[in-house]
């Protein structure tokens, strides 16, 4: 990881989507190393508040606020410079094989890393030629974290990190999460189901 979050402070955050009110008077904070699992039916405004995090939803009110050695980052554009994104949407390329799906992330994020050890890392090694068409979504789910792993940044928000997943990939999954967090990153994630790692909760829609 290239850069540290410090901390990231959430004040009175308000969503509103169709002109209801998904949550108001939202508060809450973390520091680097720390985990937050939001909890929630659905409905209640888990991924809206990741998109809001991320810098891609704005707040009906409220304030974001990651603070860095640079100092406090409030603007959503610059916040997403920060964030590493597990949404639902795999962002896998069917035409590519594994491999190149990860080479073109890579270089996208400019990461310094031997792509073949990070596939092997998520379980994928005998899948790198296979074209992301075929890729099973327990599959996909596994990309998608070797992905985040190659993006070096401070912050992950994850959108149902263990979906797909079996028992195995699941264990890989909570291992990753936590193993960013040992190293100073943060991680939000989104999720019906127990993440397997000690983590700060929060409950919307409630």
């Amino acid at each position: 990881m290239t850069r540290t979050l410090q901390s990231l402070q959430a004040s009175n955050l308000a969503c509103i989507r169709g002109q209801r009110a998904l949550f108001r008077n939202l508060s809450f904070s973390l520091r680097a190393g720390d985990a937050l699992a939001i909890e929630g039916p659905n409905g209640a405004g888990k991924t809206s508040l990741l998109r809001m995090l991320a810098g891609l939803l704005p707040q009906a009110a409220g304030t974001i606020r990651f603070t860095a050695d640079g100092g406090a980052i409030e603007d959503g554009e610059e916040r997403g410079h920060w964030v590493g994104f597990l949404a639902h949407h795999d962002a896998i390329k069917s035409q590519l094989t594994t491999l190149e799906n990860l080479r073109f992330f890579a270089s996208l994020y400019a990461a310094q890393a031997d792509v073949e050890s990070a596939l092997g890392a998520v379980g994928l090694s005998a899948a790198a030629e296979l074209p992301g068409r075929y890729l099973s979504a327990g599959q996909k789910k596994r990309l998608a974290l070797a992905r985040l792993k190659l993006s070096n940044r401070p912050l992950w928000l994850l959108d149902e990190p263990l979906s797909s997943l079996d028992a195995q990939g699941r264990a890989l999954a909570a291992a990753t999460i936590a193993a960013h967090c040992a190293q100073g990153g943060i991680a939000i994630a989104a999720s019906h189901e127990p993440l397997g790692l000690d983590c700060v909760k929060l409950r919307l829609g409630t």
